[in-house]
């Protein structure tokens, strides 16, 4: 007897445990209180450093506020293509001597959309850049802030020239990855790979150090995807589903998700597992963890038709210099 007593013992214990699992009563998962918004104070106060930290290191105003605007006009079509698209919390955000980039969330991301999005950062910038020099050409003479409309531009026509480089995260190597490699692929982590050299190599040749910001980001970011996927992982295998919008979740999926970011996730270590279940003070990050771990959708939905159009698009745009004929000499002194 006693060798099935104790299975049907266990058998027992574990109906047991499902009746008082099913029976246990979830407190809503966490929701941010609403509050005024502060990302426009955000990206005031970087534009305001932006402008006080140009201004000390290069001494010319007048420079300062060209570019501030060739960088303010490349971002605004960033911003309004985002906002057509239904982006969640837009800000634009300035960083010193480094340039500015738009902020925004959505769940479902269209290639499309994607390719729209990076190219209305530097199109509308070469485009003026284009206009100017040809009004230049055909009747000299026109100055804005001490510089010919010849120099300025040149400036708008470089600076997003070079935003269209196929290195990431330069809006070139973004289109690149997002539209043309599958971001899940070993392609796109050598991809990924590749640049961070060529950043540190850049930054080195130059010398221009603080470059090397955006490849230590990078790999920080990397490692945290990585730890991100485990999670991901752990999460699928306990039979949750991620494939919905943070306002789907169930409130018991949230505290069993929380619970695994509590043993899994580095910065959660002192934070108790429930139950009890009570808010930390870190639930807001926990939040905001947990809504990056719900799947994002990426839609492919560029035609090889359209995957050629947008090359000949971003080929035009690096060729504007060459196909208007403007003097490029000076670059000679870089070894160009």
């Amino acid at each position: 007897m006693s060798d099935f007593d104790e299975p049907f013992q266990q058998s027992n214990d574990n109906i047991g445990d499902a009746i008082i699992h099913e029976h246990i009563i979830y407190p809503p998962k966490y929701v941010k209180e609403d509050q005024p918004s502060n990302v426009w104070l955000k990206s005031i106060t970087s534009l305001a450093l932006y402008l006080a930290l140009g201004y000390y290191i290069f001494k010319q105003w007048e420079i300062l506020l060209l570019v501030t605007a060739i960088v303010m006009i490349h971002e605004l079509g960033h911003f309004f293509a985002m906002k057509f698209f239904r982006y969640n919390e837009l800000g634009i955000f300035f960083i010193p001597l480094l340039g500015a980039y738009v902020s925004g969330s959505k769940r479902e991301v269209s290639q499309k959309q994607s390719a729209i999005i990076l190219l209305a950062g530097p199109l509308p910038g070469i485009i003026i850049g284009i206009v100017l020099y040809l009004i230049d050409n055909n009747s000299s003479g026109y100055y804005f802030l001490g510089l010919s409309f010849s120099r300025i531009a040149l400036l708008f026509i470089l600076l997003n020239l070079i935003n269209l480089f196929p290195i990431y995260p330069l809006d070139g190597g973004q289109l690149l990855n997002r539209v043309f490699l599958d971001e899940e692929s070993n392609w796109s982590k050598f991809f990924i790979f590749l640049s961070i050299a060529m950043l540190v190599w850049f930054a080195i040749i130059l010398p221009f150090y603080l470059l090397l910001i955006f490849p230590a980001m990078m790999l920080l970011r990397m490692a945290g995807d990585k730890k991100n996927n485990q999670i991901e992982k752990r999460i699928e295998n306990e039979g949750i589903n991620t494939d919905l919008e943070y306002e789907e979740l169930a409130d018991k999926d949230y505290w069993q998700i929380r619970n695994i970011l509590i043993e899994e996730h580095p910065s959660f270590k002192d934070v108790s597992p429930s139950p009890p279940f009570e808010y930390d003070q870190k639930e807001e990050k926990i939040m905001t963890t947990i809504q990056h771990l719900l799947h994002r959708h990426l839609i492919q939905d560029v035609s090889i038709a359209g995957k050629i159009l947008i090359f000949i698009i971003w080929a035009a745009a690096i060729a504007s210099p060459w196909l208007i004929n403007m003097d490029l000499s000076f670059l000679n002194q870089f070894g160009f």
